[in-house]
């Protein structure tokens, strides 16, 4: 069985030698169950500083990220091409497979303006062959290429990253874990926050009691069952209290109701 891929382009390929390198992730990859290979953006410039951005047109601050080197870095990642290959063309290499705008691996720019990740959307990565991530930086990425390059946009919350390689690594490792054989407990997942559309319940463990506060009763009771609907009340009260939006409910309301 072939190892699921994820490929990432970013200026910092060094920055994921450490967070990819380390735990269940690292030993993914060591073992051969993930292959992830990260791609140097400045490969792909043709001038000797290897510039990825340039000033805006219309004027304004900050610099933005060129699309033809994005273009050039995307077309050889997804046919697995040198940079000397798709760097400073025009037009893509006659043997690409895939082209800007045409079928292509799915490919995710990260950036502040995408939809929400969720734990939906990192079990629907989990089901592809294949997905490359997109790091941006500075001021945005030219528009041409959320429109020749990406397939999705994608934001991991509503603030602002230096750039894509933190959000990134939250999505490498959201989409990791629900890989199969990843996780020692293979239903560890399935209780996790959000994936029942709740928050997840209260866990207790030893030491039974510490500086006054114990372990709730019915969990050493061994009845499972009442195990079963304690924890299902405490997540519903929880979701309740702190992400009511999750339950549909207007977290507002709430508020209103205490005015």
């Amino acid at each position: 069985m072939t190892a699921p891929r994820i490929d990432v382009v970013t200026i910092f390929p060094e920055w994921f030698e450490g967070p990819l390198t380390t735990s269940l992730l690292g030993k993914a990859i060591a073992d051969g169950r993930l292959d992830l290979r990260t791609h140097d953006l400045r490969a792909f410039t043709t001038d000797r500083h290897r510039t990825v951005d340039d000033t805006p047109y219309g004027g304004g601050a900050g610099m933005v990220m060129r699309s033809d080197v994005w273009i050039s870095a995307a077309e050889a990642v997804w046919n697995d091409l040198p940079p000397s290959a798709t760097a400073g063309r025009t037009e893509p290499p006659a043997d690409a497979v895939h082209v800007a705008g045409g079928d292509r691996p799915r490919t995710v720019l990260l950036t502040p303006r995408g939809r929400p990740f969720t734990q939906t959307l990192a079990r629907e990565l989990a089901d592809e062959e294949r997905f490359v991530l997109l790091c941006g930086r500075y001021e945005g990425i030219d528009e041409r290429v959320h429109e020749l390059v990406a397939t999705d946009e994608i934001s991991v919350g509503d603030y602002v990253l230096f750039g894509g390689e933190v959000a990134a690594a939250a999505v490498i490792e959201a989409v990791v874990r629900l890989l199969p054989g990843i996780v020692g407990n293979a239903a560890s997942p399935d209780d996790d926050s959000f994936s029942s559309g709740l928050l997840e319940y209260p866990h207790y463990t030893r030491p039974a009691e510490i500086r006054g506060h114990g372990v709730p009763e019915v969990l050493t009771s061994g009845d499972h069952g009442a195990i079963a609907a304690w924890r299902q009340a405490r997540a519903r009260e929880l979701t309740q209290q702190r992400r009511p939006d999750l339950l549909g409910e207007d977290p507002g309301d709430d508020e209103a109701a205490a005015r």
